[in-house]
């Protein structure tokens, strides 16, 4: 599952993996604001360690930006929708064609 990223699409990469981590990022913050908010007794706070703690976990293993990764990086994120094709227009058909099969359920 190699690829060559030329350098157009390496830039193309980035943009697509930042937007996406940043929105993922955001999501995981207006969780947690509203949990913090709604915490009202010891109990929640720990509740809400454990939240981030796993979000965390689940970012980290999913946001891997080596080119070796990025085609299974991609792939997870268009099959939860985090991103479209129209997103990855400009790569080549060798890398769309590979992060189409690992999306496919």
């Amino acid at each position: 599952m190699t690829s060559e990223w030329s350098s157009s699409e390496k830039k193309i990469a980035r943009r697509v993996f930042d937007a996406a981590l940043q929105c993922e990022l955001a999501e995981v913050l207006l969780h947690f604001k509203a949990m913090a908010a709604n915490a009202t007794e010891p109990g929640h706070m720990w509740s809400t360690e454990e939240y981030l703690s796993k979000a965390r976990r689940e970012i980290d293993s999913k946001y891997d930006y080596r080119y070796s990764q990025l085609h299974v990086v991609f792939g997870r994120l268009l099959r939860e929708g985090r991103i479209s094709e129209v997103e990855l227009a400009g790569l080549s058909e060798e890398n769309l064609q590979l992060i189409r099969r690992i999306a496919s359920p």
